[in-house]
């Protein structure tokens, strides 16, 4: 199976997941604004079956953002939920994070970070995935993906670096990958974006 047809399949698996566990709408119902970002959003979802999703409100308020969690729990395939407590760094968030399990028994990631709106980090990785679609070519995709699905799975690379790595610094193999993260490893991923 080509390297984009099993990405193609895991996006699908993927948008199944949200809606059986309503996430979107859980949120909305509670007045807040919910952004897709990352991988999936982008089309570059591989082996690393997580989702993730920024949430806005004006104030976080922990017992809302408890109560829409309380609501997702209840779906009988959630497995596992985390919490993190950011709200007196500069990201002034709560971080989710919720195990699912779908049909085929495979464990689902999802990640949701509840910001206060206009935050530090209001829309910025919004507008880094936006960037990293308008960039893409199917050769750079391709690239993306086949590095993403060589990385071992006990290898947990954030999905960004693989991004910078190839499209701006030109990594195209997994060896070089290896040698470019060695270099880089110290880097602030958070503030790139491609240009």
């Amino acid at each position: 199976m080509k390297i984009t047809e099993i990405a193609l399949q895991n996006q699908n698996s993927a948008w199944q997941v949200i809606e059986s566990t309503h996430l979107m709408e859980i949120w909305e119902s509670m007045g807040a604004e919910i952004h897709l970002v990352g991988s999936l959003r982008s089309g570059l979802l591989m082996k690393n079956l997580d989702i993730d999703f920024h949430i806005y409100t004006p104030e976080v308020n922990i017992k809302d953002s408890f109560l829409a969690i309380q609501t997702l729990a209840q779906n009988p395939s959630v497995r596992k939920v985390q919490y993190k407590n950011l709200l007196v760094t500069e990201e002034e968030c709560i971080e989710w994070n919720v195990w699912y399990q779908d049909h085929n028994f495979r464990l689902w990631q999802l990640d949701m970070i509840h910001f206060r709106k206009e935050s530090l980090y209001d829309g910025w990785v919004e507008k880094v995935t936006d960037r990293i679609i308008q960039v893409l070519t199917p050769e750079l995709k391709e690239i993306i993906l086949q590095l993403k699905f060589d990385i071992p799975d006990d290898w947990k690379v954030p999905g960004i670096q693989v991004y910078k790595a190839v499209i701006a610094d030109g990594i195209r193999t997994y060896p070089e990958f290896v040698e470019w993260q060695k270099e880089h490893v110290a880097d602030n991923f958070l503030a790139w974006i491609p240009i």
